[in-house]
Parts: structure tokens; sequence; C-alpha cells
């Protein structure tokens, strides 16, 4: 009954009450008052039964319409969306479907009732119509109407045996067709094709089926006509009207004409479900009055219906005792009708027929089912009371006390409880405020127990998850972090990975990483270096140039996926470390001179130790690799040269006093080497003219003043580098030894090691390296530009380094 009919139908029923009272108000007594107030009752009891009932016909094209369900339910088009309008059907699928633009209920996909319901007389589709803010829970039933679409179908080609003897106006039944349509649509008529010797004869059975019967209407002759074909046609009685026809094979057999015959013509059994296998249902007994042969009898079944997979009826062949094999289900049909024929042994056989009807008796032999048709988690920490969580739905297949159900809720003290919306219909409710710190899961166990004795029951487990706000930004184990990376590192070298932890769940705990963007100099900091949003991975974009640039600093952010977002930011000091990668290079003797050679005057009369010569070089690179030695290339052919070259300074003196035996024109090599590793080298050519003291030009002697000059400056710079690299040292074991003392004298601090200040620890094949102590100093080669500062590094216990962390030495950049 729709909305709108119920309001109407309960505005006549109080017209009809008034009508009444005026019409028997002169009336009074007794009698008057009784029956107001019975009309009364009625138009209560109409304006409370308000399920709406909706029909469809089976087998309706998708969009068919059904009827306007928001209206009926007296709901407002606008709100269908904001309050969750939908609609849940157990067991049913999507049959059915509303529009949330128009509240129309319309058919979504193919509804067959025979498959729905099968030969059941009502059919009917229960929808649970659902919408939250506030909940509410409507209830609608639509009922599908039964269409002629399912034609008589029959189970094979018949044959019939019938003597020659047969008296006129025998009958001879046949196997009718059956029809999955119900009512007026699965009743059966049928039709004889033409002939001479049989008319078709229906009867009609208590059931208002139609069994068809051939009776004999001319004698039959053997000999002239052995075997008879026709054609049975089945109509069914629904518009347009369905037919199907099936082959009739009558053979004509000789004499014996008295058929068996059984005590009744049908039998009826009362069986309870789930009997156990080999049950013997009856035992039939037929009789023939022929003699001989012709009244022996035999047994067999005709037709079972309807069909089952899950039982069989079995016959004795000889005794006509009939026993079940398989499962006898009361929930998969409720009644058998078996036919059982009679055949003797004459020649030829005739059969008797009778008809034994099973009754099935329901068992509680079928446990509840529990279904979660609905299920809203997780359900967020902050969730108000009376949140719902889950909708249940339960059901028993059982009939009677046997399928009543209820439902109940382990384990105790949890904040959930069921509460009954409609008979078998539950929602899960939040019952007190939920705390993810305290429990981020719950198990609920939903228990339904049906009313039969012994009770069964069943269960379902519904796993409410609490899920999380975003309240934490990701955090980095320390505020900054320091790199040392090896220069010339290959493009894309991975140098460093960062890691943050957020304490959240799921999305909220899922953080990415990204640099936060600034500018050194004229280039962007993307051009350097990149992370990797998911690893945290750090990676040098480019070879990096310890000349160009010693440190990078920049900052790493991290940020979780929660809404709105949190983020955290840390700090990278990424240090240039300097590589060999730079040889000596020879600076020229003068303003006009070229860098490869040095020519000079020497007087023959200089004595033992007399710097005739200087070679001047200067490396790009810092430290060690900076740091320059001189040494003199023996002289071809093995002759031992006058000369010898500082080996820090370059200076090029006498290591005697020359004599005429020297050539007059000595060429000197001089390699000028560093001390890096692999160490670099450069070849510098002096070539010194051997004069006699008088012939020495003026303007050598006034060069070789200013290059004395020069050396001497040279040289205190060498003397002053060599002091500091002591000085450095000193202060070194002098830290070392302090910081020993004090860890022996020092209190156990927090955790194993006590929180100290991390330092990057750089691993070669010598050993491991961690930077201790810096100390600068300014270094220059002659008349070269100033060099870098000197670092030094201390040995440590051996440890694991990043990619492209740089092999130390004892001094680095």
């Amino acid at each position: 009954m729709l909305a709108g009919e119920l309001s109407l139908k309960t505005d006549s029923l109080i017209s009809e009450i008034r009508l009444s009272a005026m019409v028997f108000s002169w009336r009074g007594g007794f009698e008057t008052r009784r029956l107001l107030l019975s009309l009364l009752l009625l138009a209560a009891w109409e304006s409370g039964s308000g399920q709406v009932h909706y029909s469809v016909p089976e087998e309706a094209k998708h969009g068919t319409f059904v009827g306007r369900i928001a209206q009926d339910l007296g709901l407002e088009l606008a709100e269908l969306v904001p309050r969750l309008f939908r609609v849940a059907s157990k067991g049913r699928g999507d049959l059915l479907e509303v529009n949330l633009q128009n509240g129309i209920l319309f058919v979504n996909s193919r509804i067959d009732r025979e498959e729905l319901c099968g030969r059941s007389a009502e059919c009917s589709i229960h929808l649970e119509v659902i919408v939250d803010r506030p909940l509410q829970v409507f209830h609608v039933e639509v009922e599908v109407k039964d269409i002629n679409d399912n034609p008589p179908v029959f189970r094979g080609e018949q044959k019939v045996l019938i003597s020659e003897s047969a008296p006129l106006e025998s009958r001879f039944p046949l196997e009718g067709a059956s029809d999955a349509d119900i009512g007026l649509n699965s009743l059966l008529t049928y039709r004889l094709s033409l002939n001479e010797y049989f008319t078709l004869k229906l009867i009609t059975k208590t059931d208002r089926s139609i069994l068809p019967e051939l009776i004999l209407r001319k004698s039959l002759d053997r000999e002239e006509i052995p075997e008879l074909n026709m054609l049975l046609t089945a109509l069914d009685g629904g518009k347009p009207q369905l037919t199907e026809s099936v082959q009739i094979q009558i053979t004509i057999l000789d004499v014996n004409d008295n058929a068996p015959e059984f005590d009744k013509p049908g039998y009826k059994v009362v069986l309870f479900e789930n009997v156990p296998n080999g049950t013997r249902i009856i035992q039939l007994n037929a009789s023939d009055l022929d003699e001989g042969p012709n009244r022996e009898i035999s047994y067999e079944i005709r037709m079972i219906l309807p069909l089952s997979e899950k039982c069989m009826f079995l016959i004795n062949p000889q005794t006509g005792e009939i026993r079940i094999y398989g499962k006898l289900d009361f929930e998969e049909n409720n009644e058998y009708e078996i036919q059982v024929n009679a055949i003797d042994k004459g020649i030829p056989p005739m059969a008797g027929h009778c008809t034994v009807l099973v009754e099935v008796l329901d068992l509680n032999d079928n446990t509840p089912e529990v279904m979660i048709t609905s299920l809203s988690i997780p359900v967020r920490e902050d969730a108000q009371v009376g949140t719902v969580i889950a909708l249940i739905s339960v059901s028993d297949c059982d009939s009677g006390a046997n399928g009543q159900v209820t439902c109940s809720l382990t384990p105790p003290h949890i904040p959930f409880k069921l509460v009954s919306t409609f008979k078998n219909y539950y929602t899960l409710v939040l019952d007190s405020v939920l705390d993810r710190e305290s429990a981020s899961n719950y198990e609920v166990m939903v228990t339904a127990r049906d009313g039969g004795s012994p009770s069964l029951s069943a269960t379902a487990s519904v796993s409410v998850e609490v899920a999380d706000v975003n309240d934490n930004a990701p955090a980095f184990a320390q505020p900054e972090y320091t790199v040392f990376v090896k220069e010339n590192n290959p493009p894309g070298c991975h140098i460093f990975t960062v890691s943050a932890r957020d304490a959240d769940a799921q999305e909220n705990a899922l953080v990415s990483y990204s640099l936060v963007e600034q500018r050194l100099g004229e280039r962007a900091l993307s051009s350097y270096v990149s992370v990797h949003a998911e690893s945290g991975k750090v990676y040098a974009l480019q070879p990096l140039d310890h000349e160009e640039l010693e440190l990078l600093q920049f900052q790493v952010s991290a940020c979780d996926a929660g809404v709105p977002p949190l983020g955290s930011s840390v700090t990278l000091q990424v240090f240039v470390l300097d590589e060999n990668d730079n040889a000596p290079a020879l600076l020229p003797p003068g303003p006009g001179g070229g860098p490869s050679a040095v020519s000079q005057v020497v007087a023959r009369s200089v004595g033992a130790g007399h710097v005739v010569a200087k070679v001047r070089a200067v490396d790009a690179d810092s430290g060690y690799n900076a740091w320059l030695s001189y040494e003199l290339q023996p002289a071809a052919g093995g002759a031992s040269s006058p000369f010898r070259v500082g080996l820090y300074t370059g200076e090029i003196s006498t290591t005697r006093a020359l004599d005429e035996a020297d050539a007059p024109r000595q060429r000197l090599l001089v390699l000028v080497k560093d001390h890096g590793e692999p160490a670099l080298t450069a070849t510098a050519t002096v070539l010194l003219s051997l004069e006699d003291s008088g012939q020495a030009p003026k303007a050598s002697s006034r060069a070789l003043s200013g290059a004395a000059g020069a050396e001497t400056a040279l040289v205190d710079v060498n003397v002053y580098l060599i002091i500091a690299i002591c000085a450095v040292s000193s202060l070194f074991v002098l830290a070392l030894l302090l910081y020993t003392a004090l860890r022996c004298w020092a209190p156990p601090s927090e955790g194993a090691c006590g929180p100290v200040k991390p330092r990057l620890v750089c691993s070669s094949a010598v050993g491991s390296w961690s930077f201790s102590q810096e100390r600068r100093q300014r270094v220059c080669s002659g008349e070269g530009p100033p060099k870098t500062d000197l670092i030094a590094f201390s040995p440590c216990l051996p440890a694991s380094g990043e990619d492209c962390l740089n092999p130390s030495s004892e001094v680095s950049p």
C-alpha cells in the first residue's frame, strides 16, 4: 500500500465513522457504542500499518518505473544525497535501484520470478531503505507479478503400450507437461493431433492441474497397424499463449487383457526431513486377474515431481517397496509426487498406475545466517555516540519457531550495542566514546540464535578499526646533518638518506620528502641536488668541484599525507672534499718568460751552496694535494751534476765550486710533484750558461737579486707551512688525551653512549677517519695566489660510509 493511498484510506474511514455516528445518533444503547469503537480501532490499525508496497512484472526492461519511493516515504528529493539515501536487499543483488535525482524506484536488472521464488504463489522483494542524519529505516515490499514467459515442457518422447484387445473407451494416462509459471499461466490444456483411433480426455486433479488421457474410440488390430505416432500439444493459459508438443509413440501389443490394479489410486505419506538413507516410505501392492506369467507384476517409478538433485526415491521391482536415498530437505521441497507403474509379465505386458504423495515436515536443521549488509569503517576516534557502524540482517531457512532468530553481542564491555530496527534487522551503533590510543581495533562477535529445540546459532565477526586524526607532524632524529662528499662525484650519486617518522597511522603517517628551494649564487639549489620523495635519498645531480664550492647547505622538508598535511624540515651541510685532480703548474720566471724553461747565466767563480736559479710552481688543490716538492732528474749518461734543487723551495744551488771541466751549458730537468694520492707531477727545464766571472751581464745580476728576494719569501712560507702542520698534529694529540681523561671520569649518561653530537665517518682502504679539528692556514707558493686551508683528520674505528663519501687521507680541504 503506498503512503498516499494509506492517507486517503484513513481519511475515508474517518469519514465513514462520522457518517455512522450521525446515522446511529438517534439510536442509543450499548450496541451503537460498540460499533463505533470497532470502527475507530479499525481506522487506527489502518493508519499504523504503513509499509510501502509496489508491484512490478517479471522480465521488465531496465529502467521500468516501479514507484515514487521518496515521495511515498515522505522524503524530500533535495535531502536524498546529503542523508546518504541507500537501498539494501538481502540476497537480491541489484535488481532494483533508486534514481537519487527524482526519487523514482526503477528496475535495474532482469527479474526472473521463477528464479527468485520458484513455484511459490507469492513472490516479493523486500527492500530496506536507509537514510542518515538522523538514521531512519523504511521497509518496502515489491511484489513480482508473474508473466507468461515459460512455455510448457515435456520430459521427452512418450511411449505407450496398448493391447490390441483393449476395449473401446479404454483410458491410457499420458505424462503431462510442466510449466514453471504460476496461476493462470501454468494451467495447461492439451490437444491431440487428428487420428481415427484415439481422442483426448482431460482429467482435472484436486490441485486444478490437468492430466491428459487417451480414450480408445476404435478397436485396434495389431496385424493391420502395429504402431501409431501422434503429436500431443500442451497449451498454457497465459496471454500470449505458449505451446509445446511431444511425440506419442503407441505400440500395439498382443492379447494380455487384464492390467494390474493397485489397492487404491493414490497414497499419502508424511515424513520428517533429514530421515536416514534407505528409510522405507511405503509398501505398494498391485494385483492382476490374469493367470501365469501375465499375473507376475514388477514395479517401476514413472515420474517424480518435482525433480530434485539431492533426493532420490527408488522402488523394489519385485516387492513394490519405496525407499528414500539422499537428503530429504524441507527447505528445497516440502512435497513430492511419485507416479508408480505396476507392469505384468504378459505378452504384451499391461500396466496399472497409482500416485504416492510424500509430505515433508520441517526440523530445526538450519543454522541462522548473519549478513553484514552495510559497514561504515574505519570509525574516527572523534565519532559521536550513536553513530551507525554496521547494518546487520539475520535469517533462518526453517519455519515457525525454528526460524525465529534473536541477536546478541560479545565480548562484553565494548563501546557498541545492537539496536533492532525491524524484524530480523539490526544496526550496530556506537555506545560510548572511542579512544584510539587505548584500542585501535575491536573484534565484535554478533551471535544469532533461533528458537528451535535444541536451538542453533551462528556468529559473524565485525572488525571495527578506529581511524586516527592527523595530529602529529613528521619528526627527524636530529635537526641537522653533516655530510662529506668527494669532489668529481659521478652525476646522480647517492650522498645521503634522510628519514623522518610520523606517530600517526595510515595516510597520516605516509611521509614524502622535498627540497626547500633556494638559490646558490646565480643557480638554483635543484640544479645541484635532488631528494627522492619516498625514500628520502639525496642525490648529487652533477659533479661537485671543491675549488668552486666547498660547502653546500640546504634544507629537506618532510610532509605527511594527512588532511590538512603537517610537515617539518632538517638542515644538511654537505662539505665537498678535495681530490688530487690538479697537477702542479709552473710559473714563468719573469714577466716576459715562458712557463716551460728557465735560462740563467752563472759565473764559474761561485762557490758551493750558491743559489743560481729558482723553479716556481703552484697547485690549484688544497692541503697535501697542493704541497709541492722538487727533485732534480739524473743527467743523461749518469754523469754527476754540480747542482742540486731544494726539496720544498725549488731553489737550484751548487753542490761544489765550478771548474773548467764543467760543461759551459748545463741543462737541468726539475720534477715538481705534489703529495696527493696518486701524486701528480710537472717537469721544468732549467738552462744554465757557465761563464767567467767578468763576463756575467749586469742585467743578470739584477734579475738574480730580484729572484733572491722572492726565494727568501717563498722559503719563509714553506717553513710556516711545516710549522702549521706540526702544530695541528700536536693540538690533536692533546685534544685526544683530554677527551680520554674526560670519558674516564664522566658519569654514565643516557643510553649506551649518551646523547652526543653526530659526526660523519668516512671510510677508506686504510681505515676510517672522522673529523676532529679544523685549523686554517694560508699557504702560498712563490708569486702564486694564497692557498686554502688545511684540515687535519684523526683515525677512528671502522664504520660504514655513505655512497660517494671521500676516502679520507691525513689532510683534506
